[in-house]
């Protein structure tokens, strides 16, 4: 049987020891380091902007771009939606007196709000005048719906809008 009061000295904190533990205590922060630096770079989607000058630039040109647009007083409806095999875009164009704008050509895509890699193009077609219809693979969440329409190569309307699908 053991006694439960032994009488032994405490070990001495030698300069040993001291060295050790902290090589020990280093060698733990640098795996963790390691390991979260690992994962970081490995989940890192990419630059966002490549040129600050040139995103100034753009900055300028999107800007007249919105006075433009806000100018011609379209009403441009979305209805974006889940379906079985992906994701179901509609989109209706209409003139400041309501009509059905005709001769345009309809962009969609569907960025994620936090990696570009999932990003989805949607292939739209259009039905009547004014009417545009397309589907996507996307997946359920937040997305982004950004829509552009232009006539004769020149953007006309754009606009991007948080949606999220259930």
């Amino acid at each position: 049987m053991v006694a439960a009061n032994d009488n032994r000295a405490p070990r001495p904190l030698t300069g040993r020891m001291v060295l050790i533990c902290l090589i020990g205590f280093f060698a733990v922060v640098f795996i963790v380091n390691g390991i979260m630096i690992g994962a970081a770079v490995s989940t890192f989607g990419g630059v966002e902007t490549a040129s600050s000058y040139q995103a100034g630039l753009a900055f300028t040109r999107e800007a007249a771009a919105a006075h433009a647009q806000d100018e011609l007083h379209w009403r441009v409806t979305a209805h974006v939606r889940p379906t079985a095999g992906g994701t179901l875009v509609d989109i209706d164009v209409r003139d400041s007196a309501g009509r059905p704008l005709a001769g345009l050509t309809a962009n969609a895509h569907l960025a994620h709000p936090n990696d570009r890699r999932l990003d989805q193009e949607v292939s739209l077609s259009e039905g009547a005048a004014g009417q545009f219809r397309g589907t996507s693979g996307a997946v359920r969440g937040q997305w982004d719906v950004i829509i552009e329409l232009s006539r004769d190569g020149e953007r006309l309307f754009r606009s991007r809008n948080r949606v999220v699908l259930n």
